[in-house]
C-alpha cells in the first residue's frame, strides 16, 4: 500500500465540512511515520492525520498475533480514541475518517502543547504539571476495567518488550556510537537487564498511554486562561505499571524538572489517586526503577532515529536521557542490580 493521494484528502475534507480546503500546511510531526496537515476551509480549521500503509499493515499483523480472526475494523488510534472519549478523557474530536486510504480528519486543538505553555509562561509550570498528573490518575481509574477485546488489553509492557528496549539501548546508544562492553560487563548487563525487565513486568497493570509527555498534551485555549489538557498520540496504549506514564512525564528529556518538583507532582498524583503514605513512598521508588529502563531505552531510540534518517535533532537528547537514568540509579543505590548498572554506565 502507498501513502494516500491528495484527491482522497480533498474529498474527505469536503465531506466533513462541505468545503474544499483553502490551504493545507504541514505541521511538525514526531518520530513516527504519521504526517499532519492543518487544513483551512471557510468553516474553520482541522488537522488531517495521514497514516502510511505500513502502519495500517502493522495494525493487521498485530491483530493476527493476538488471535483475532482478521484485522480490527478500526485502527488502534480510532479504537483507543473512542475508549478515551467514552471514559471522559479529553481528546480531539474525529470529524471524518477514510481508513481505506489512511486518513483521519481531527478537531484542531491549536498549537499550545504543555511544552509550549511552560516555555511561554514558566510561572505556570507547577499548575500545568499538577493538572497533568491529576488527569492521569483520574484516567487510570476511569479506564479500569477495559472493555472485553480492547486493543489496549491485547498488548502489555511485559518482560519481553521491556528487555528488547534495553537491548535497543545497548545496540544503539552504545554499539552504534562505538561504545563496547567487555565480555564481563556484557554478561552483567544482560543479567541485570533480564531481572529489571521481569521486575517491572510483574507489577500490577493499568492503562498506559506510553508517551505521556509535554509534547503530547495540548493546552486548550492557549496561555493566559484556565487550563484544560487534551491527549494526543495515544494509539500505542497498552497495559503496564501505574508509574510508567508518570515516569515518562516527569523524566521527560524535553524538559528540565528538578527532584523537588517531581516529588511535589508525585504528591499531587497520590492525592488524586487516594494513595496512603506507604503507597506514595512505593510510587516514588517505582518511578525511579521505571525511569532507569525508560531513559536507557530513550537514549537508544534517539540514536536510532538519527541513524535511520528520521531527525538528527533527537541526538541532543541522548545525554539528558542518560543523565536522568544515572540520577535514578543514584537514588536506587541500595539495590545491587542498580549499583551494577551504575558501574557499567560509569565505565563508558
Amino acid at each position: 500500500m502507498h501513502a494516500p493521494g491528495p484527491d482522497a484528502l480533498l474529498r474527505l475534507v469536503q465531506r466533513a465540512t462541505g468545503h474544499l480546503p483553502s490551504s493545507m500546511v504541514a505541521l511538525p510531526g514526531g518520530a513516527s511515520s504519521r504526517r499532519y496537515l492543518r487544513v483551512a476551509t471557510p468553516a474553520g480549521t482541522a488537522v488531517a492525520m495521514v497514516m502510511p500503509g505500513a502502519e495500517r499493515e502493522g495494525a493487521a499483523a498485530g491483530a493476527a498475533s493476538v488471535g483475532w480472526p482478521s484485522a480490527p475494523s478500526q485502527w488502534p488510534f480510532l479504537e483507543v480514541h473512542a475508549l478515551l472519549r467514552e471514559r471522559g478523557v479529553r481528546v480531539p474530536a474525529v470529524l471524518a475518517e477514510d481508513c481505506a486510504r489512511g486518513l483521519v480528519l481531527l478537531e484542531d486543538l491549536g498549537d499550545w502543547t504543555l511544552a509550549a505553555l511552560v516555555e511561554r509562561e514558566p510561572a505556570r509550570r507547577a499548575e500545568a504539571y499538577a493538572l497533568a498528573v491529576r488527569d492521569l490518575a483520574r484516567a487510570q481509574r476511569a479506564l479500569a476495567p477495559l472493555p472485553r477485546g480492547s486493543v489496549v488489553a491485547a498488548s502489555a509492557l511485559d518482560a519481553t518488550l521491556l528487555r528488547w528496549e534495553l537491548d535497543h539501548f545497548r545496540a544503539w546508544a552504545l554499539g552504534a556510537r562505538g561504545l563496547r562492553l567487555g565480555d564481563a560487563a556484557r554478561a552483567e548487563f544482560d543479567a541485570v537487564a533480564d531481572r529489571l525487565a521481569r521486575r517491572i513486568a510483574a507489577w500490577p497493570r493499568v492503562f498506559v498511554h506510553r508517551d505521556y509527555q509535554s509534547r503530547n498534551l495540548m493546552v486548550l485555549g492557549g496561555p493566559g486562561g484556565g487550563l484544560e489538557l487534551a491527549w494526543l498520540d495515544f494509539q500505542d496504549a497498552l497495559l503496564g505499571p501505574r508509574a510508567y506514564d508518570l515516569a515518562t512525564l516527569l523524566t521527560d528529556c524535553f524538559q528540565d524538572l528538578d527532584r523537588p518538583f517531581i516529588e511535589a507532582r508525585l504528591d499531587d498524583y497520590a492525592a488524586a489517586a487516594g494513595l496512603d503514605r506507604p503507597a506514595r513512598d512505593a510510587l516514588g521508588r517505582e518511578l525511579d526503577v521505571i525511569a532507569v529502563q525508560r531513559k536507557l531505552k530513550d537514549a537508544g531510540r534517539f540514536v536510532f532515529l538519527d541513524r535511520i534518517g528520521v531527525d538528527p535533532g533527537y541526538l541532543r537528547y541522548v545525554e539528558p536521557a542518560l543523565a536522568r537514568a544515572r540520577a535514578a540509579l543514584e537514588r536506587l543505590r541500595d539495590d545491587e542490580d542498580m549499583r551494577a548498572l551504575a558501574r557499567i554506565l560509569a565505565g563508558l
